[in-house]
């Protein structure tokens, strides 16, 4: 009886929802509106915070951003009018509204705290969060449209491509203009804007149909990616600081990808990963030109590069061989207490306590910068006008490093290996019983997850200049891997997203940098709660949290028939 009484409710709530639908999109469009005209007003008396807000029709700072809510706003309610079958624009609006509520409120608080009261507020803040109210009604009456990726439109292949390189075009921009912004408030409501953009997007089915795009047009979509990744220098006009920043991103990102065979694809939780990124930084430095060098051999360059993955490999084998026969939480703290005492060896490893190879917790300094057939990454070179200095070189060299990364994280992924992986990630037991080596695969996944490690951290010496244990320790172990499920484990693309949010955040909001571990905990509280599969999940792994999605379902099915073609 109870069952026959809800599903009355049900049907008679989705009546309702449907007779108010037409009205959902002019509500909708008109605080689309009334966000887009707030930005042309002034925010605050005050011309000193967030930017120069106090000005009306001449907009700055968050008054260009939440211009930006309002016409995405705007669009989306355009396209609720028309109703397409393979959006959702509803879904999208309610996730516009409610961001715009969240930036409107962070906006009212900075303006609070910083100027002494609401006081200072001035119209414009109060004209966006009526606006945001709007959209945010005219979302939750529209009528939600069941997304089937078969309806998806077909375009042509050059207009596709088009839709590809506008896209990552736009990304590029996003990035190059994030770096920019220096304060930490108006850095904060921007990562609002873009976050709120991004959810909205995705909730109305485009970031599903920009997949579906890319499925089409994979080999133009990577060729289109590290096009725009090469070009992001030139948009620094000759900047270290920024550069410093995609340099250390793109470190941990290397990193992270050779982590993510072993937790993404074999299912083997490690703790004390970072220890292979010291391994191969020591490797690294004492084979280097530094006078603080404790080995007299001086290799070049790439055959130091191949030292660092076979020591970092060997180490991998070495601490795999016992500690794989354990699972779980036992492995967990095995390899948590691997990273421990490759930390406090490369202490006592000072000619006193040990041997005498890594001057103890002084460190190797002074590493000189590399020098490739006469190419100085050290100094600045000018092309097209534009001066890259020292971090931009290195930065084309590490961007070479994640390439190389992800070919062989890619071929593995879509082997057999990688299947066997995959296999004892999802049941050892039963992949055993159906004749799959568990213990050696399981094996190589440590190997060559540490080698990968230790090529990058070759080049991390190199780059930092130094070399001291202190820089490997266990935290740097849990945001590395925090990047991996914040991503979305067994994916290249979530792993580095990923990376790039716990590298940049900390960077750019420094003024809340006692809260760091704090933010970092909640978010993954947050993501574990909404969104367990990660930001860019691969559709089998997002289908084993959503198992009665039947969307869901097909794409995997899809997915899986494209895999095998």
């Amino acid at each position: 009886m109870s069952t026959v009484l809800e599903h009355g409710n049900d049907s008679r709530v989705d009546g309702i929802r449907n007779r108010l639908a037409p009205r959902a999109a002019g509500l909708a469009l008109a605080g689309g509106v009334v966000l887009l005209l707030s930005g042309l007003l002034s925010w605050s008396y005050d011309d000193r915070i967030l930017g120069d807000i106090s000005i009306r029709f001449y907009p700055a700072g968050i008054q260009v951003y939440v211009m930006v809510l309002g016409a995405v706003a705007i669009a989306l309610a355009v396209l609720l009018f028309r109703r397409p079958g393979w959006l959702d624009p509803g879904r999208g609006l309610k996730a516009i509204g409610l961001g715009s509520l969240v930036f409107v409120a962070g906006a009212l608080l900075a303006i609070t705290v910083q100027a002494g009261g609401l006081v200072n507020v001035n119209e414009g803040a109060w004209v966006a969060l009526v606006g945001a109210l709007l959209v945010l009604a005219g979302g939750g009456l529209a009528a939600e449209v069941d997304l089937d990726v078969r309806t998806w439109p077909r375009l042509k292949s050059s207009y596709e491509i088009l839709i590809i390189v506008l896209a990552l075009a736009m990304l590029l921009f996003v990035t190059a203009y994030t770096l920019d912004v220096e304060n930490s408030a108006t850095f904060g409501t921007l990562l609002v804007t873009i976050l709120t953009v991004t959810v909205g997007l995705l909730m109305a089915g485009l970031g599903e149909y920009i997949g579906f795009i890319g499925q089409n047009n994979r080999r133009p979509l990577v060729l289109s990616a590290f096009l725009v990744a090469f070009l992001f220098p030139f948009t620094q006009g000759g900047s270290n600081a920024n550069m410093s920043i995609a340099t250390q991103i793109l470190i941990f990102a290397a990193t992270a990808l050779g982590l993510n065979i072993v937790v993404g694809l074999a299912g083997l939780l490690d703790l004390g990963y970072i220890a292979f990124l010291g391994t191969g930084a020591y490797v690294g430095a004492m084979l280097s030109e530094s006078t603080f060098a404790t080995i007299g051999w001086k290799p070049p360059f790439f055959v130091v590069m191949l030292c660092g993955m076979a020591v970092a490999a060997v180490f991998g084998l070495i601490i795999g061989s016992p500690t794989l026969r354990v699972s779980g939480d036992y492995l967990a703290i095995v390899t948590l207490g691997f990273g421990e005492i490759f930390r406090l060896a490369m202490f006592n490893l000072d000619g006193n306590n040990g041997p005498d190879l890594t001057n103890g917790p002084n460190g190797i300094p002074g590493i000189p910068d590399l020098n490739f057939f006469g190419f100085d990454f050290g100094e600045t070179h000018t092309v097209a006008g534009i001066p890259l200095g020292r971090f931009s070189n290195y930065y084309f060299l590490l961007l070479l490093l994640v390439a190389l990364v992800i070919l062989v994280f890619s071929r593995l992924n879509d082997s057999r290996i990688g299947r066997g992986w995959v296999a004892i990630r999802e049941d050892e037991r039963a992949a055993e019983a159906m004749g799959v080596n568990v213990f050696g695969l399981k094996l190589l996944a440590f190997a060559v997850g540490a080698s990968l490690a230790g090529l990058a951290g070759t080049i991390k010496a190199h780059q930092d200049t130094s070399v001291t244990p202190d820089q490997y320790i266990f935290l740097e172990s849990a945001f590395l891997l925090a990047a991996v499920v914040l991503g979305g484990m067994g994916t290249v693309a979530g792993v580095l997203v990923g990376a790039t949010i716990l590298k940049l955040l900390p960077e750019k909001l420094r003024e809340v940098n006692d809260y760091r571990l704090f933010s970092f905990g909640l978010l993954l509280v947050l993501m574990m709660r909404f969104r367990p599969e990660g930001l860019v999940p691969s559709k089998r792994r997002q289908l084993e949290f959503h198992e009665d999605d039947e969307h869901l379902v097909e794409l995997a099915q899809t997915e899986h028939l494209e895999e095998s073609k």
